[in-house]
């Protein structure tokens, strides 16, 4: 008899992915949610997973359900899952999940506060052109990758990104803890989720716990250019292996990057960055614990193009270019303008983010942005007020924002319209166009914009 799963809150982009993966397998899926969103809806209803009605129906939850798996998504006070409750089902948040999937894998976690999708995009690529078997859980969709995430009978090893978030309403706890890694790689420590983490103490205590979580004889790979993660990974674990990294050597040559190798010559890649050469270094690490040699590695990252909408060239001329980055945490934004600006020097390059979450759009945080935008030639700051009367946090006003990012000519819009005027005005030649955002910039066609811009 197949297993019969149940998920509260289907549509959620890891959870819709893992019904989806676990269909595959010959589960029977059921599922509720308030709101399907593509993707999500489409996906769903292409494998007849997407349930019949939107809304939480108790009378879906039964004795017969083997497993119940509750998405982030859902409250405490869930009908469905005071029903599962009710009956004593086996409730779990997807990490929990995929660890009881995974008890018989080596399981390495993917950490930290920047890169982690990257870093696991680049393992899974590595492992993939070097037809390796391998399960595993990543955050973002990958070119090759029909899913986000992969569980099998067979394969040894699960490469999981984890993230520091809650793993469920009712556990609180970080999702990257129910995971107990053989391997984990820490790629940074950056203040972030406010909402979460309301202290700069707290948020670097999860990972703290993270690697102090890790099983004896295990791996705590990391960057050692981090001030918090040097403390971290020097920790005085004898019973756990420390594998520091940096930035791999590498140079730019006419908008190209190579990384500089002594055995095998300079190595081309379409990725770049100064966070991208760390983010190499971070894989490299991982695949040669996994049993990859640097040259099945290196040939293979000639190829990797990056992860969706990591870093994306929406357009491109002999002299300009337009880039679209997910970039909104304050270190991230530092990062990806500083690796356009060295990217392209003798280019001008107009950065531009939105605020759109929760701590980019809190008062108290929005100080951490200070000189983040210092690379950019032209520096654009956009919001849209309406986003924060959603959030129900205090009004910003543009004098805010540009005293916490420090930034006297920092140009700062709350009108999508008149950031589109801004733009378009621009004289476009030998300049570079960066646009950072998780959200959509109040609906702006990006593509189009590109477009235009380098026609």
């Amino acid at each position: 008899m197949s297993q019969k799963v149940h998920f509260i809150a289907i549509g959620g982009s890891v959870m819709h992915n893992l019904a989806i993966a676990l269909h595959r397998q010959g589960y029977q899926i059921t599922g509720s949610d308030d709101e399907i969103y593509d993707p999500a809806h489409t996906r769903l209803s292409n494998l007849g997973l997407l349930p019949a009605e939107i809304g939480w129906f108790p009378e879906k939850i039964h004795a017969g359900l083997d497993a119940i798996i509750l998405g982030m998504h859902a409250r405490k006070d869930n009908p469905e899952l005071a029903r599962a409750q009710e009956l004593g089902l086996p409730i779990y948040s997807y990490p929990e999940y995929i660890y009881q999937q995974s008890l018989n894998k080596q399981r390495v976690v993917i950490a930290g506060s920047h890169g982690k999708t990257t870093i696991t995009s680049i393992i899974l690529h590595a492992m993939r052109v070097n037809n390796r078997t391998f399960d595993y859980l990543v955050g973002a969709q990958l070119e090759g990758f029909e899913t986000m995430v992969k569980l099998s009978e067979n394969a040894p090893v699960i490469i999981i990104e984890g993230d520091e978030y809650p793993a469920s309403p009712t556990d609180l706890s970080p999702k990257f803890l129910h995971y107990h890694p053989h391997v984990a790689l820490i790629s940074g420590i950056a203040w972030d989720h406010f909402n979460v983490f309301p202290t700069w103490e707290s948020y670097v205590k999860q990972f703290e716990k993270l690697a102090n979580s890790l099983s004896k004889s295990g791996i705590l790979i990391f960057d050692e250019t981090d001030d918090m993660l040097d403390v971290i990974g020097k920790n005085e674990r004898t019973d756990v292996r420390p594998v520091p990294y940096e930035a791999h050597p590498h140079k730019i040559v006419n908008g190209q990057t190579f990384l500089t190798t002594q055995a095998y010559g300079d190595v081309p890649l379409l990725i770049f960055g100064e966070h991208n050469m760390k983010n190499i270094s971070g894989a490299l690490a991982v695949c040669e614990e996994l049993g990859l040699t640097q040259d099945q590695f290196y040939r293979a990252i000639q190829t990797f193009k990056g992860a969706v909408n990591r870093m994306e060239t929406l357009a491109k001329s002999s002299n300009i270019a337009v880039f679209k980055d997910f970039a909104h945490a304050p270190s991230k934004v530092e990062a990806t303008t500083k690796a356009a600006k060295s990217q392209f020097p003798k280019r001008k390059l107009v950065a531009c983010v939105e605020l759109h979450t929760f701590s980019s759009l809190n008062k108290t945080f929005l100080s951490q942005y200070a000189h983040k935008l210092d690379t950019a030639d032209v520096a654009v700051v956009y919001y849209n007020p309406h986003t924060l009367a959603h959030k129900r946090l205090e009004p910003i006003e543009p004098a805010d924002v540009k005293a916490a990012f420090q930034r006297e000519n920092l140009h700062v819009f709350t009108n999508q319209a008149e950031l589109l005027k801004f733009l378009l005005s621009k004289k476009w030649e030998n300049k570079n166009l960066l646009m950072m955002s998780s959200g959509t910039f109040g609906g702006l066609d990006l593509k189009a914009l590109a477009t235009t811009i380098i026609t």
